[in-house]
């Protein structure tokens, strides 16, 4: 069954990010499947007692929440608050799955072999989309999936649509490799032995999974998904180290080391001038010499942030319905905004239009609660495997959190899905059952 659930996170990436209502429902379908499957074993095994991890009596409360959240976006649907009922029931169908699929991570990876075979698993897709997303660009094919990109050409986007839409996901994946990498690390003095494992073991299949990775995230151009991913970096990092005297120096060494090679030597030759060019020349408004327009603004999201603020006022507290805000908002973009927007590019904004604050806070109480788990196992000093771990679920969380400031991530499956896998890491972390023999690599 656990193999069944990584098989589905590899999956969800591919079909352009789920992003379709076909590959939405093939994503629904699979999760439903396996949970009725795990449920129905569960019970065969066991006919008095469910039973449930020990991670699951701990998560309960968060699991709860997801749970109200989605009653709340049923409800919108019956009543009639919803102003798309269509896709006010496809997003309530996505959301059961996520609710889902954190029930199922919770308790089927909570011992150390299983959770670590599930940070792998993400590390390895991650750099399978970087590897594809690069080799598309460089080459010139410029294909997603199965198909030509229609936009975007010049930039990596793995079979996504969007290349902000990779780099979120890269976001999230280069953190399991960096936590990972922490976890996995024994304290040796570098001998023969320590460099040969460093050479060919697990470590250095994930450090080649780092580089790919980050080349990737970088040829993707997306301005936000690398400046959340060196913000988190920097800021979990900074809290990893200063909570860890012992090993200060080496844990600096090691997030210096990644800083330094990656993104200041590798990337160099992988398009991190043009990332810089991008971010340098970002206009968000027009340049007026003389009362004359001699530069037109480049970038019009801050625009729609500015637009929408009516759309805000009108349903503070029940929304709009979940899924609604491309039928809502087209009433309300002024004339400086002359493109079609299906989304607010604004994650908070577009869950505050369409949950409500009723449906939205749930959300918000359950990612703080994932933050704090994910907290408390990065500063469990004793154990480097789970503090290693509580360093992934953290920098994923608050990366993907980051960007969401100016994107849409969170309304995309496939990362929704990796978000809520992460928030179920970040409980998995220091409440897994330790084994008495790690899998090999």
């Amino acid at each position: 069954m656990a193999y069944a659930i990584l098989a589905l996170l590899v999956w969800v990436t591919l079909p352009l990010g789920s992003n379709r209502p076909w590959s939405g429902m093939l994503f629904v379908l699979f999760t439903t499947l396996l949970s009725g499957a795990w449920a129905w074993f569960n019970l065969r095994h066991s006919v008095t007692e469910f039973k449930v991890s020990r991670a699951f009596k701990v998560a309960r409360p968060l699991f709860i929440l997801l749970v109200i959240s989605q009653c709340w976006v049923c409800l919108q649907w019956l009543l009639g608050i919803s102003q798309n009922n269509s896709q006010t029931f496809y997003y309530l169908l996505l959301g059961c799955s996520y609710s889902l699929l954190y029930l199922l991570i919770i308790n089927l990876f909570a011992t150390r072999n299983k959770l670590t075979l599930l940070m792998m698993t993400l590390i390895v897709t991650g750099a399978l989309q970087a590897f594809y997303g690069t080799a598309m660009t460089l080459s010139g094919l410029e294909w997603s999936f199965f198909a030509d990109k229609t936009s975007y050409q010049g930039h990596a986007t793995g079979t996504f649509v969007n290349r902000n839409h990779l780099a979120g996901y890269l976001e999230m994946t280069i953190a399991c490799g960096i936590g990972l990498l922490l976890a996995l690390r024994t304290g040796e003095c570098f001998t023969l032995r320590s460099v040969l494992d460093l050479l060919m073991g697990p470590k250095a299949k994930i450090r080649l999974s780092l580089v790919i990775m980050v080349i990737g995230l970088v040829m993707s151009h997306s301005r936000m998904g690398n400046s959340a991913f060196f913000i988190s970096l920097v800021f979990v990092g900074s809290i990893f180290i200063a909570t860890n005297k012992k090993d200060r120096i080496r844990n600096s060494l090691i997030l210096v080391s990644l800083i330094l090679i990656d993104m200041l030597v590798i990337s160099q030759y992988f398009g991190l001038e043009q990332l810089k060019d991008r971010l340098m020349s970002t206009q968000f408004s027009d340049q007026v010499v003389n009362g004359e327009v001699v530069q037109k603004a480049n970038e019009v999201r801050d625009n729609v942030v500015i637009s929408m603020l009516p759309l805000l006022e009108k349903h503070p507290l029940v929304g709009n319905g979940a899924g609604s805000f491309e039928s809502v908002y087209q009433q309300y973009p002024g004339d400086d905004i002359r493109l079609h927007f299906d989304h607010a590019h604004n994650d908070y904004l577009q869950f505050l239009v369409e949950f409500g604050v009723i449906g939205l806070l749930p959300l918000i109480i359950f990612t703080l609660m994932s933050l704090w788990y994910a907290l408390q196992a990065l500063l469990m000093r004793k154990s480097w495997y789970r503090s290693g771990i509580g360093f992934a679920s953290l920098m994923g969380i608050l990366s993907i959190l980051i960007h969401s400031l100016t994107d849409f991530n969170l309304q995309i499956p496939a990362n929704a899905a990796t978000f809520t896998t992460l928030c179920a890491i970040a409980v998995l972390a220091k409440y897994h059952v330790k084994t008495k023999k790690r899998n090999k690599i």
